[in-house]
């Protein structure tokens, strides 16, 4: 990094630093793993123990991105902590999204991490009328996935209660003409989500460009195999692979930590 947002950490509980540095791991990990869409898109979290949630600064790129470059913001989108900026320069938040990360925060305190992407892959799906398909082991994890209809960029509050509704008690849904979504307990149950839907985008896309016959799973073995991916049967995801992404994080550009 060319520059540096002084440290955060001795004006906030050991709890919110700890979810401020795996929330920048997450926006490193979407820019790694080529999820980032410049500075648009958001990944959000609930501060632990507060009506609040912490999100990026609207002119950041997600390589940027430290735990102290974090905006604390309420339900309302006022903002109740912001970083102190090189050479006075003042970041927002973007308006859509905070709508869209607020409605989720909200409604459901059962959650803490909000995720949005416009990547190439998740758009193309958002277009389809078939919508996602369960055509690879992967993707009949989302069997069940949510979708949101386009109603022009989220920046009216009426939005919310929609988007509330359309997620319902899934942890993914595709936004359509827009993008994907996904939510989690945790951070990393909330990347690992992302990164799954991404991926089950790609193949999608990849395979219909074949232009050939794609071979038809039969529903009842989607319908067993997406019942492998619920948490009844597993273990949490992200349990084991946050860790091992954190030390990956760590020999490339150990920052955004700080």
């Amino acid at each position: 990094m060319t520059w540096r947002v002084p440290s955060l950490r001795h004006k906030v509980s050991p709890e919110e630093w700890q979810a401020r540095v795996d929330l920048a791991a997450c926006y490193r990990l979407v820019d790694l793993y080529q999820m980032s869409d410049l500075i648009a898109n958001h990944v959000s979290v609930r501060v632990p123990g507060e009506d609040a949630f912490l999100i990026n600064a609207y002119g950041l790129l997600y390589e940027e991105i430290t735990a102290s470059s974090l905006m604390k913001i309420d339900y309302d989108g006022n903002v109740l902590l912001a970083p102190d900026f090189p050479g006075g320069q003042q970041y927002g938040v973007n308006r859509a999204g905070f709508v869209i990360h607020s409605a989720i925060h909200r409604a459901r305190h059962d959650l803490a991490c909000v995720a949005h992407t416009h990547t190439w892959a998740g758009m193309a799906v958002s277009t389809l009328e078939c919508g996602l398909l369960p055509n690879t082991q992967t993707s009949m994890r989302f069997a069940h996935v949510s979708y949101h209809d386009f109603n022009g960029v989220v920046l009216d509050l009426s939005e919310q209660e929609r988007l509330v509704r359309d997620l319902g008690d899934n942890n993914a849904m595709i936004l359509r003409n827009h993008g994907l979504l996904t939510v989690g307990r945790t951070i990393p149950e909330a990347f690992n989500a992302l990164h799954r839907l991404e991926l089950s985008c790609k193949t999608q896309i990849a395979a219909m460009s074949c232009n050939s016959p794609m071979v038809a799973v039969p529903p009842e073995v989607v319908e067993k195999t997406y019942m492998n991916y619920q948490p009844h049967v597993r273990r949490p995801f992200g349990v084991l692979d946050w860790p091992a992404l954190l030390r990956k994080l760590d020999r490339i550009d150990p920052s955004y930590r700080d």
